[in-house]
């Protein structure tokens, strides 16, 4: 029998408080589905699909309903209250679901609403984590470049970027090279799909499409060139990695801004800098 998943199992005995069951008739190992769960009219023989969890008790224990999460799945989950050691979710379930701090990648409170998956602890009970998520999504979408999208921040990664779960279930990301300092974890945002990968996953951006978004960028870099006294201490020759520090903006999307504003004759563009006129 599997702890956390939907499974057969056949009724081996029924009792006054509700009939046990078992993976074959001659099996040892039984485990009990509570009268208030039990289908009208079953017999011993009949097989009936349940889940398995655990009580209050530590108890293993069958039920036919249906809960929001099971093992090594993912489900947005609701956070009923906060105790001394974890939180405890919804799932649809008689007990709650516990949460641990260290499974946690960001403090919730009661109310918020939380990714995560389901996994057995070594104390063989049954947690949720916010954690490992990435190879959990999935990528049979039918998006494509250039769509918007709603989808769940759960992951910031310094090399990376920012991950997202779109609608939930699919793997994308926002490249690092974008300005995501304002988001957290569990945040819902609304992206546009910057690219489709051969794997199936998504690369989103949370910018407008090059020709309306450059109108914003020349004017960051202007700004950032006021804060500067006025010159900029690079030029459009600069590493990525110093643009992205500085602007918050990609290396070609700072070389379009500033080949504007160059045209536009707002600025000079030595060896060394880039200068406000």
């Amino acid at each position: 029998m599997k702890l956390g998943e939907k499974q057969k199992l056949t009724v081996v005995k029924r009792v006054d408080f509700g009939v046990y069951l078992a993976e074959r008739q001659d099996d040892e190992t039984r485990v009990l589905l509570p009268a208030r769960q039990v289908p009208e009219n079953a017999q011993v023989g009949d097989e009936l699909l349940v889940f398995l969890y655990k009580d209050s008790q530590d108890r293993l224990i069958a039920t036919t309903n249906e809960p929001y999460l099971a093992l090594d799945g993912l489900a947005v989950l609701k956070v009923l209250e906060i105790g001394p050691i974890g939180a405890f979710l919804d799932w649809g379930l008689e007990k709650d679901l516990f949460l641990p701090f260290k499974e946690m990648t960001k403090k919730v409170e009661s109310g918020d609403e939380v990714l995560v998956t389901l996994y057995i602890d070594k104390s063989r009970r049954l947690c949720a984590s916010m954690r490992g998520l990435y190879d959990l999504l999935e990528t049979g979408h039918t998006y494509q470049k250039g769509d918007f999208v709603s989808g769940r921040v759960y992951e910031f990664s310094d090399n990376f970027g920012t991950f997202i779960a779109v609608d939930d279930r699919y793997s994308a990301r926002i490249p690092s090279f974008e300005d995501c300092s304002h988001l957290q974890i569990g945040d819902v945002i609304q992206a546009r799909v910057a690219n489709v990968k051969s794997d199936g996953k998504l690369d989103l951006t949370l910018r407008e499409k090059a020709y309306v978004q450059m109108d914003a960028d020349a004017k960051k870099i202007l700004e950032v060139i006021d804060q500067y006294g006025g010159q900029l201490p690079f030029n459009d020759k600069a590493s990525p990695e110093v643009i992205k520090k500085e602007m918050k903006m990609s290396k070609n999307a700072f070389k379009r801004a500033v080949g504007r504003l160059y045209k536009e004759r707002k600025i000079a563009i030595t060896e060394q800098n880039i200068q406000k006129l």
